[in-house]
C-alpha cells in the first residue's frame, strides 16, 4: 500500500468503523415580485413579501437605503415613512430609514458593517425580523452580509435599485465585502426572504449604469439561451437608448435564466470548483482592480465577455461567426470593449489581467474552472487557458477599438 502511493498513486480510503452519517436537507424558497411604484399609496406588494407567511403578526422592519437612491429621489425617506405608517397595524417601522454609501466604496469601507450591526443591535432587532435594503448590488451585498451575520441571520428583502441588481445581483444567494484587498473575501450565502423589483427605481439611472446592467443579459444569453441572444442582438439599439420596455423585458428574461441557474444547477452555494454564471468574469473582476473601479462591473464584464468569446473561437470551440455576433451586439448597446489597463504587464511582464485566472482559481480552490462558449446558448467548462491565447485576443480587441 505505501508503495503504491509513493509511486504516486493515493491510497484507498475507508470509511472509520465507528461513523454515524449525517444528513441536512434544507429547502430555500423566495418570491421575486416585479412590480412599479413600490410605495405607493394603493401597492401593497411589499406588505405580501413581507407578511405571505405569517400574515397574522405584525412585523418589525429596519430600512436601509443607498445614498445614490435617496438623492436620485428626493422624497423616498418620506415616501417610505409615509407608507409604513399607513400599514402600522401591520409592519412596525423600527427606527427612521438609513441611508448609507453605496457603490463599491462600501464593499470596500472596513467601518461599514460594524456601523449597521451596532444599529441592528440597537433596534433590537430578532431572527424574525426585516431588514429592507433599497439600493443597487453593491450596497446589497453590504447589508445583506451584516444582516447574514447578526443573529446567524435576519430576514432579508431587497428592492434593487439598479438594473444590474435586478436582473442578477440582488435576485441571488451570495452577500459579500471587499477585504485584504481581495473581493468579496468575506461573505455569506443567504437566501433573501424576498425580492421586489420596482422597474421605476431604473428610471433616474444615469445611461452608463442602465446599460452596465445589460452585460450580464448577454451573458447569460451566451451560456444559457440562444432565442435570448437573438432577442437581445435584434433590440439592441432599443436597449442602447433605455426604451422602457425593452429594458423591462430584458431584465425580467435575465432574472428568470439566473433564477433558473440557482434553484436547477444543484450547485447554489458553490461547494465545487465551477462558477458557470461567471462567464467573462475571471478577467472583469482584475480589470475592476486595475482601473481602481473606473469601469463599472457590467462595463468589465463586457470586456471580459468580449475576451473570452474570442478565446473560444481561438480553441476551436466557438466559431467566428457566432464570436462577431457577441462582438457586434455587446457594441451596439454602446459598450467599449477596450480599456487600456489590458495591456499593463506585472514587473515580471506577465499581463497583469491574466492574474484574473489565478484569483478565480485561489477563490473556489482546486482546479481552475472557467466557462467558455462552443456556441451561442451553450457553455461549456474548461480547466486550462493559455496565456498566449489571452494576449492575442487582447490585440485583436484592440485592433477592433483601434487603439
Amino acid at each position: 500500500m505505501l508503495a503504491g502511493w509513493m509511486g504516486g498513486q493515493s491510497p484507498p480510503l475507508r470509511e472509520p468503523a465507528s461513523c454515524k452519517a449525517q444528513r441536512i436537507t434544507v429547502e430555500y424558497d423566495y418570491p421575486v415580485v416585479f412590480t412599479r411604484g413600490l410605495f405607493a399609496e394603493d401597492n401593497d406588494d411589499l406588505l405580501w413579501a413581507f407578511a405571505r407567511k405569517e400574515p397574522n403578526r405584525r412585523h418589525k422592519v429596519y430600512v436601509v437605503i443607498d445614498q445614490g437612491v435617496a438623492e436620485a429621489w428626493p422624497t423616498l425617506v418620506e415616501d417610505v415613512e409615509t407608507w409604513f405608517e399607513a400599514r402600522a397595524d401591520r409592519l412596525e417601522l423600527t427606527d427612521r430609514p438609513l441611508v448609507i454609501l453605496g457603490g463599491e466604496a462600501a464593499k470596500n469601507d472596513p467601518d461599514l458593517v460594524g456601523s449597521l450591526l451596532a444599529r441592528f443591535q440597537g433596534a433590537k432587532l430578532d431572527r424574525q425580523a426585516f431588514v429592507l435594503m433599497i439600493g443597487g448590488g453593491a450596497m446589497l451585498d453590504v447589508v445583506g452580509y451584516a444582516a447574514a451575520i447578526t443573529h446567524r441571520g435576519l430576514r432579508v428583502v431587497r428592492a434593487p435599485s439598479t438594473v444590474l441588481a435586478q436582473n442578477d445581483a440582488g435576485i441571488g444567494v451570495k452577500n459579500g465585502i471587499n477585504a485584504f484587498r481581495t473581493k468579496n473575501f468575506l461573505g455569506t450565502f443567504a437566501p433573501p426572504f424576498a425580492v421586489v423589483n420596482d422597474i421605476d427605481l431604473i428610471r433616474t439611472l444615469h445611461v452608463r449604469d442602465r446599460r452596465a446592467g445589460i452585460a450580464e443579459a448577454v451573458k447569460v444569453a451566451c451560456i444559457r439561451d440562444a432565442p435570448f441572444f437573438d432577442w437581445l442582438e435584434a433590440e439592441r439599439d432599443k436597449l442602447r437608448e433605455s426604451e422602457p420596455a425593452a429594458m423591462e423585458q430584458m431584465i425580467r428574461r435575465c432574472a428568470e435564466l439566473h433564477l433558473q441557474h440557482i434553484s436547477t444547477c444543484g450547485d447554489p452555494f458553490e461547494m465545487g470548483s465551477a462558477r458557470p454564471l461567471d462567464f467573462g468574469h475571471w478577467a472583469a473582476h482584475r480589470l475592476e482592480a486595475l482601473t481602481r473601479h473606473e469601469l463599472r462591473h457590467g462595463e468589465a464584464v463586457a470586456i471580459g465577455i468580449a475576451l473570452d468569446s474570442r478565446i473560444s473561437v481561438l480553441t476551436g470551440q466557438l466559431d467566428e461567426a457566432s464570436q462577431k455576433r457577441i462582438w457586434d451586439t455587446l457594441l451596439g448597446v454602446g459598450f467599449e470593449l477596450w480599456h487600456d489597463a489590458l495591456a499593463d504587464a506585472d514587473s515580471d511582464g506577465r499581463l497583469a489581467v491574466i492574474r484574473g485566472l489565478d484569483q478565480f482559481r485561489e477563490h473556489l480552490g482546486g482546479e481552475l474552472t472557467v466557462t467558455l462558449l462552443e456556441g451561442i446558448g451553450r457553455g461549456i467548462e474548461v480547466h486550462a487557458i493559455d496565456e498566449a491565447m489571452v494576449g492575442e485576443a487582447i490585440v485583436e480587441l484592440r485592433k477592433v477599438a483601434g487603439a
